[in-house]
């Protein structure tokens, strides 16, 4: 008894000291700039830099593999603050944020059934889809609300998400949560938007939604060369042309699908665009 006590001991000290050994030999010495990096970042843990959290985005900063800027919940106050305690350059800092591809309100949209199940928008689609005619358009049930950390979406009276540009951090949740895959993020200085992801073309989309693109062609034929393209009777918008975005593609709209956003609440610029369509 007392040979396998002492037997297992031994034992014991002689694997705690390998441990010891290997441990002083493979450990990797850690930064300790990173703990204030991570420190400096909003805590979010919201995924919207493409890591998995703040600790793994102060890791490639301190790194150099990444740029404070790459962090779009921060923004250039915490992006300049790291950078000067790191003495590193910032990186050129665009604010995104989301934005909504349908107007189809309640207002607008047609209706071909009724909806009865869990208030979600997710479980409205799972069910041929959801209640409204365009199966492409938003249901607005509010999933994207409800996932929103930052408090950048509340749903108007025709039942439309309405982002808050000065709270959207571009986390993407709303991207995520969307069944129809309706929110894009993008550079918040960008101003032509198509408010509509319909397949369809002509009186068959208008028919479902008021509001709908037609596939006319009309802001293709009218923008600079190679800015718009229709593909899948939906326009289409060049990013590598952006710099030549111009509002003259979306004076020939006959239902306000294509816009250009210039003021913070997207939906009421909408609203202007088809109003003056109407006048004319």
């Amino acid at each position: 008894m007392t040979t396998a006590i002492l037997f297992l001991f031994g034992l014991s000290v002689a694997l705690a000291t390998i441990l010891a050994i290997a441990n002083s030999k493979l450990k990797v010495e850690e930064d300790p700039r990173i703990d204030v990096v991570a420190d400096m970042l909003p805590g979010a843990n919201c995924g919207a830099c493409g890591l998995p959290g703040c600790r793994a985005f102060a890791e490639r900063v301190v790194k150099g593999e990444i740029k404070p800027t790459d962090c779009p919940v921060g923004g250039v106050d915490t992006a300049n603050y790291i950078a000067n305690y790191l003495g590193i350059d910032a990186g050129a800092f665009v604010k995104k944020v989301a934005r909504l591809l349908c107007a189809g309100g309640s207002d607008v949209a047609v209706e071909a059934g009724e909806y009865e199940g869990a208030t979600s928008c997710r479980a409205a689609a799972a069910v041929t889809g959801g209640p409204k005619a365009c199966v492409y358009g938003c249901l607005g049930l509010g999933d994207c609300m409800d996932v929103c950390t930052f408090g950048a979406i509340h749903m108007s009276p025709t039942n439309l998400p309405v982002v808050d540009i000065e709270k959207c951090t571009a986390c993407g949740d709303c991207v995520e949560v969307c069944p129809k895959d309706l929110f894009e993020l993008m550079p918040v200085n960008r101003h032509l938007i198509v408010q509509c992801k319909s397949l369809l073309e002509g009186d068959e989309a208008q028919e479902q939604c008021q509001v709908a693109c037609t596939a006319c062609g009309r802001c293709a034929a009218d923008a600079p060369e190679g800015l718009i393209e229709m593909k899948n009777n939906l326009p289409v918008i060049n990013e590598d042309l952006l710099n030549m975005e111009t509002e003259i593609a979306t004076l020939r709209c006959p239902t306000g699908a294509i816009v250009w956003v210039e003021g913070p609440q997207f939906p009421q610029f909408q609203l202007k665009q088809q109003e003056t369509f109407s006048e004319e």
